[in-house]
């Protein structure tokens, strides 16, 4: 009888064993969940002071963790921003720039190597994606290809369909451009799952995005993962569930925002219940800045200057919250200066594994995250749109910009109702900012500052040298090409 009691005793012991060894090493390489809205506004939730809407489960994220103020995008429009956010580098140095339509035949090149494959060199990572994609709607530069294992969601935009938001209201400009797009499909993996036929069917985006993160959380409970959720909502055409219809007093956009924070608040559920808080980073933050000229159905650039399409702050800072319990401290404001492409790199440090092979231009903000004292990794940082066309450059809270066309969303009415206001373009000269005491960029200082401006000059010659800059005709010695299919 002892000896019956020992080996049970011994199993018990063993089982115990293996439990503490799974726990201390999922402890050692944790989950991250990585969330981006499109086209959210620095203004846009109620800890960045957005007015008329609620956002309890974001308020809650950062509650718990970190709110950074200087928080950049890699290039304030959909794919190069996106470009930035999965490989860690300014989209131009990839050959990408601006916003892919579903008639280009490049995209992500599948020789970079995007945070989805980084991770999967710290051991047995399971990695998907569930949302907008927009880096490639062809099969070899689509997620699967990308290091995801899983993907169900948009090759592109949502407003890049033929079905035009309210066809009798839409413009003729509006349904000539369009009448060249194919049917905007859903996709999972690799093959189209259904096709999205009218605003009743984007109104349920949000919410299968979310059904899909939380089974997958709850599939992978017991190995690390990467859940990456881009969702396509709040950019233009809206729509939402009948769960949020008319639940904000901000209208439709409100509407959107909160039923993005309500899919926040589903996912920390199912981390709860799987018992993976306090081993999972989760980031929310945005694409870029708002897209102004849609007024009524556009966001809120925080009092920045202009908004998405634009090098100004309004474009490219955005909100970004990140918790990850006995790591981040609760509660804490970052005011230092971070970017998306900081992303890969933090989590290389994070997982103890090294870089890609070929340069980035990320840095790890590890130390920003553990809130260390003096912690300054990013110091510089450099502001494209479209063409590789070095717009401005920044160190510390000095910005200087450069000539350069630029729109504007000012002197014109914002639209109502989905549909866009006039912009116009205007001519930028050189100018410097103090962004810590001007940060919406209107009172210019360059003459005051001869030295930070020459500086700021040296700056900007070693960029283009290493980048390119079309502005200066410089073709740059590190670029690489975007990949493309030949022959589409």
């Amino acid at each position: 009888m002892y000896l019956h009691y020992k080996i049970i005793f011994l199993a018990i012991c063993s089982l115990l064993a293996v439990s503490l060894r799974v726990n201390a090493q999922q402890h050692s390489r944790p989950n991250i969940v990585l969330i981006y809205a499109d086209d959210l506004g620095y203004g846009d939730l109620a800890s960045y002071g957005a007015l008329d809407l609620e956002t309890p489960h974001l308020d809650q994220l950062a509650a718990r963790g970190m709110r950074f103020t200087n928080f950049e995008v890699a290039q304030a429009v959909c794919s190069a921003s996106r470009a930035g956010i999965l490989t860690g580098c300014y989209p131009n140095r990839l050959g990408l720039s601006g916003a892919l339509s579903p008639l280009d035949s490049i995209g992500l090149n599948p020789e970079e190597e995007t945070i989805a494959e980084v991770v999967k060199r710290a051991g047995n990572y399971k990695t998907a994606l569930f949302g907008k994609w927009h880096l490639g709607h062809l099969k070899p530069f689509l997620p699967l290809q990308q290091g995801f294992d899983e993907f169900v969601g948009l090759p592109y935009s949502n407003d890049m369909w033929k079905w035009t938001y309210e066809m009798t209201l839409a413009t003729q400009e509006t349904h000539a451009r369009k009448a060249s797009f194919p049917e905007l499909p859903l996709m999972a993996g690799d093959t189209i799952y259904s096709v999205i036929e009218n605003l009743d069917d984007q109104a349920e985006l949000t919410t299968r995005y979310t059904e899909e993160a939380v089974r997958f959380i709850s599939e992978n409970s017991d190995s690390p993962f990467l859940l990456v959720i881009p969702h396509s909502m709040p950019h233009v055409p809206l729509a939402v569930s009948d769960k949020f219809k008319g639940k904000s007093k901000q209208g439709l956009y409100g509407d959107v925002v909160m039923e993005i924070d309500w899919s926040v608040g589903q996912v920390m559920k199912a981390l709860e219940d799987q018992g993976l808080v306090d081993n999972t980073l989760v980031i929310f933050t945005s694409d870029n800045g708002p897209w102004l000229n849609f007024g009524t159905h556009a966001g809120s650039a925080g009092g920045l200057r202009e908004g998405k399409g634009t090098s100004y702050e309004g474009g490219q800072r955005v909100p970004c919250i990140m918790s990850w319990p006995g790591q981040i401290p609760y509660g804490t404001v970052n005011n230092k200066l971070a970017s998306t492409i900081d992303f890969l790199p933090t989590f290389a440090e994070i997982l103890g594994i090294s870089l890609p092979e070929e340069k980035i231009d990320g840095v790890s903000i590890l130390s920003l995250l553990r809130n260390e004292e003096n912690a300054n990794p990013r110091e510089t940082f450099n502001y494209y749109y479209q063409k590789n066309a070095l717009e401005a450059v920044r160190k510390g809270n000095w910005k200087l910009v450069f000539p350069h066309s630029h729109r504007t969303y000012e002197g014109s009415s914002p639209g109502t109702d989905g549909l866009p206001g006039k912009t116009q373009q205007l001519r930028a000269e050189m100018a410097l900012y103090d962004l810590r005491r001007d940060p919406g960029e209107r009172y210019d200082v360059l003459s005051e500052n001869p030295e930070i401006v020459n500086e700021l000059i040296e700056l900007a010659n070693h960029v283009r040298e290493d980048l390119g800059d079309e502005l200066t005709d410089q073709p740059g010695k590190n670029r690489r090409e975007a990949g493309k299919i030949i022959n589409f």
